[in-house]
């Protein structure tokens, strides 16, 4: 087995960590009460390790490296061109750390709310874990598409078995959605193994596939990843997911598992297909503005808290799609910002809603009104992500969002503005929530009894209100990880597809090129 620098296997430790934490759960015997209580306390000790080991990520990542750093490899199916590697570079890194920084967030949100099958629940948190984390590091296609697919499973339980009223309506619609469109990839990645012989993600990315191979590669990437992001029209599992998941399902499902389709754009269709990219983009930047302006729409109609938030969630996304396949480097690097701080902001927003559901036990908008009064810590946190979701400045949501834009107007000055509408409605749909949930007359009777923030939930909400503000005030210090990836990424895409403009310019004129 060949290591990094340091020789030592860091990225595996990270990302099979939590599965010892899960062998621990599984050995707990005892009465319920008791069982429940060490499950809650070693699940939350174990993602608190893996969280400060994955610390080292971020204290030892080179800035300066545009390729690969902490790399590992080890020969597993050595004739088929198949090994065992893991990596991260600029784009893939933060990410890491963004799932090792929410499972314990999860675990702590969920301390009182679950309490059947506690020991099940916090097993399926941590194989949850090593499966996300296992995905960004993956640097061959067989592991990654094993990570890939295996994160539906615990994320099926944890909507199917904790969730509310619809639940297994709504876990079998996520599972048949995301696996449907994962077949077709499959299907692509025998092509490309079949055509270069190996899996290992940095040759495919370094090999130029012929412009037809490259269409229909793209179109099955396509039909995975936009599910996964989720691209408009096949969104509509995202509002039932989160509507009938536990409150920590969404924070996990909006927080990482909307970033996978993203990510899979930006390591896979962009850098090895980047013809057919170019070819395709018009048609991405058409349904990321269907998906900004249509589910911003949507979203001003909706009475169930968690829907509206889901919908935000899709207008987000289309502005990430549009930063990614605007192949210029604002565009990408506000497409990672804007992944990032989507991941902490809409979590957070998602914990929020999980606060006064704990309480009162409903999504409704109407069944509230005049929290501001007996929950002023509450209103407060609350008003926070708001603005940060709105793209306040001096909170994360601002950067990502105005360098897309930024990027957009290079490609299409009428592309930002249909992207920067999604705004305007965000503030309309985001304010009218936080309106009606916090001001006003407290009629409800019921509600005069509801207390403020526990100690817990402040210790829930502080890590992302810190990390709100800081990505918000000092962003380089997040956009320093990924500019030599990103800076790479365009170059390269640039460059292929002037070879390929050249190669065609000599086949009319009968010239080979030199």
């Amino acid at each position: 087995m060949s290591m990094n620098a340091a020789g030592f296997p860091l990225l595996s430790l990270i990302t099979f960590l939590p599965l010892v934490g899960g062998l621990i759960i599984m050995t707990i015997r005892g009465e319920e009460a008791v069982v429940a209580s060490n499950a809650r306390w070693a699940a939350l000790w174990t993602s608190l390790i893996v969280f400060f080991i994955s610390l080292l990520l971020w204290v030892k990542f080179d800035l300066q490296e545009g390729g690969f750093q902490f790399v590992e490899t080890l020969a597993w199916l050595p004739e088929y061109g198949v090994g065992y590697k893991m990596g991260v570079d600029g784009i893939s890194v933060l990410f890491v750390l963004l799932s090792t920084a929410l499972t314990p967030i999860c675990i702590l949100a969920s301390w009182e709310s679950i309490q059947t099958r506690v020991r099940e629940f916090m097993l399926s948190f941590l194989i949850l874990e090593t499966m996300m984390v296992g995905m960004f590091c993956a640097l061959d296609f067989v592991v990654f598409y094993m990570f890939f697919e295996a994160v539906l499973i615990p994320m099926y339980l944890i909507i199917g078995i904790w969730g509310h009223g619809n639940r297994v309506y709504a876990a079998f619609k996520f599972f048949l959605y995301t696996l449907t469109g994962s077949v077709l990839m499959l299907l692509a990645l025998l092509a490309m193994w079949r055509f270069t012989g190996t899996t290992d993600i940095v040759t495919l990315m370094h090999t130029s596939f012929p412009a037809k191979m490259q269409t229909w590669l793209f179109l099955a990437f396509l039909a995975s990843f936009a599910v996964k992001v989720p691209m408009w029209p096949v969104h509509t599992w995202l509002p039932d997911a989160h509507v009938e998941a536990p409150t920590a399902g969404s924070v996990i499902l909006a927080g990482v598992l909307l970033k996978m389709g993203a990510y899979g754009f930006l390591r896979f269709s962009v850098p090895m297909l980047p013809e057919a990219s170019a070819y395709f983009a018009p048609l991405i930047y058409t349904l990321s503005i269907m998906a900004i302006i249509y589910t911003s729409l949507v979203a001003l109609a909706q009475e169930n808290m968690k829907k509206l938030i889901a919908y935000s969630s899709v207008a987000h996304m289309g502005m990430v799609t549009i930063g990614i396949f605007s192949f210029n480097t604002q565009g990408v690097q506000g497409a990672l910002f804007q992944m990032l701080s989507h991941g902490i902001v809409a979590g957070a927003l998602f914990l929020c809603v999980g606060v006064v559901y704990d309480r009162m036990h409903s999504l409704e908008i109407n069944r509230y009104g005049g929290l501001a009064d007996r929950m002023p810590g509450y209103a407060l946190v609350f008003m926070l992500f708001t603005m940060a979701s709105v793209g306040l400045p001096g909170t994360a949501g601002f950067v990502g969002e105005f360098l897309v834009i930024t990027g957009a107007v290079q490609v299409n000055f009428w592309l930002a503005v249909l992207g920067a509408t999604g705004m305007v409605l965000g503030a309309a749909y985001m304010l009218y929530l936080y309106r009606r949930v916090i001001f006003g007359r407290m009629t409800k009777a019921d509600l005069m009894q509801i207390l403020d923030l526990s100690p817990r939930e402040y210790a829930v909400f502080v890590p992302l209100i810190v990390l709100t503000l800081w990505m918000g005030i000092y962003p380089s210090s997040f956009t320093g990880f990924f500019d030599a990836s990103v800076a790479d990424m365009v170059r390269h895409h640039t460059a292929a597809l002037e070879q390929t403009v050249k190669l065609a310019n000599a086949a009319t004129n009968g010239v080979l090129p030199q």
